[in-house]
């Protein structure tokens, strides 16, 4: 059953991938779906091209980041998540929290419940570990998708210091 959803249609008929912990042996998967998920975005191409191994993730980055991979059954990764502890002066006063570094979902696979099914797995993360909500520094054009899957916009308390599309998930 195909439903349709803004521009784009879901395929309920698609099967759901699974979650599992990342591993050096992924990243050339993963950074295959950020390269895609990226060149979708409504920035300019060079802006883009630039901006490309700032998002890739490597093995350095492994020793800091938690990182989830969306798996489907044919051993194709379509979504990926990376969280670490967020810093104390980012998440609401009193609070800790995890902050989500990346959510990238394959282009051919975006609007089908990966995104919220790697939104869950961070929130469990954060419940686990003892902390209080989810932070995520957005992109502008992701801001929608962080509203409907429940996350609350942070104000800008200090222009000079907060990033405008911050978004914070309680978990407790």
């Amino acid at each position: 059953m195909t439903v349709s959803s803004s521009s784009r249609a879901i395929d309920e008929t698609v099967s759901s991938p699974v979650l599992r912990r990342g591993t050096i042996g992924d990243l050339e998967g993963c950074n295959a779906v950020i390269d895609a998920a990226v060149s979708t975005w409504p920035l300019p191409e060079r802006v883009k091209r630039l901006s490309l191994p700032i998002y890739r993730y490597d093995a350095h980055d492994l020793a800091h980041l938690e990182l989830r991979v969306a798996e489907e059954p044919d051993g194709r990764i379509v979504g990926l998540g990376a969280w670490e502890p967020a810093a104390p002066e980012d998440v609401p006063q009193g609070k800790q929290g995890l902050l989500l570094h990346g959510i990238f979902v394959a282009p051919d696979r975006q609007r089908s419940g990966i995104g919220a099914l790697l939104i869950a797995a961070a929130a469990d993360a954060a419940r686990v570990a003892g902390f209080d909500g989810v932070l995520v520094k957005a992109q502008p054009s992701a801001e929608g998708f962080f509203k409907v899957s429940g996350l609350e916009p942070l104000p800008v308390l200090d222009a000079d210091r907060d990033y405008p599309h911050r978004f914070w998930l309680p978990v407790r």
